[in-house]
């Protein structure tokens, strides 16, 4: 899974467990909600090594043929489609809320 796609499904499986523990399994929230999670881990196949030990478990190594990490895209060494200076762009879309955020904080603080 992609992180996108992991976090929700991190949320939904919350909202799952709540759904459980007041007994909503056969409603359509939880019917929904149990679609979602499926459509989830739908690519999702592979090993995982464990190790178990005093109420603690240790992941020892994992694969998987459809692993969405790629070596070569992440590699700082090898050149691919990601140039450095494409992060500024990002930088600077995500910094307007941020900004927009300290300004309204100012001005709630009485400052200008």
């Amino acid at each position: 899974m992609d992180k996108e796609v992991r976090r929700i499904k991190q949320g939904l499986g919350i909202r799952f467990s709540e759904l459980m523990y007041n007994g909503f399994w056969y409603s359509p929230e939880c019917e929904f909600v149990r679609h979602c999670i499926a459509k989830s881990q739908e690519n999702v196949e592979g090993k995982v090594q464990l190790s178990v030990y005093k109420g603690h478990v240790y992941i020892l190594g994992r694969e998987s043929p459809k692993s969405l990490y790629n070596e070569e895209l992440v590699s700082m060494d090898v050149q691919g489609d990601y140039d450095p200076c494409d992060a500024s762009g990002f930088i600077k879309i995500n910094a307007v809320r941020l900004r927009e955020h300290c300004r309204l904080q100012g001005l709630a603080n009485g400052k200008k």
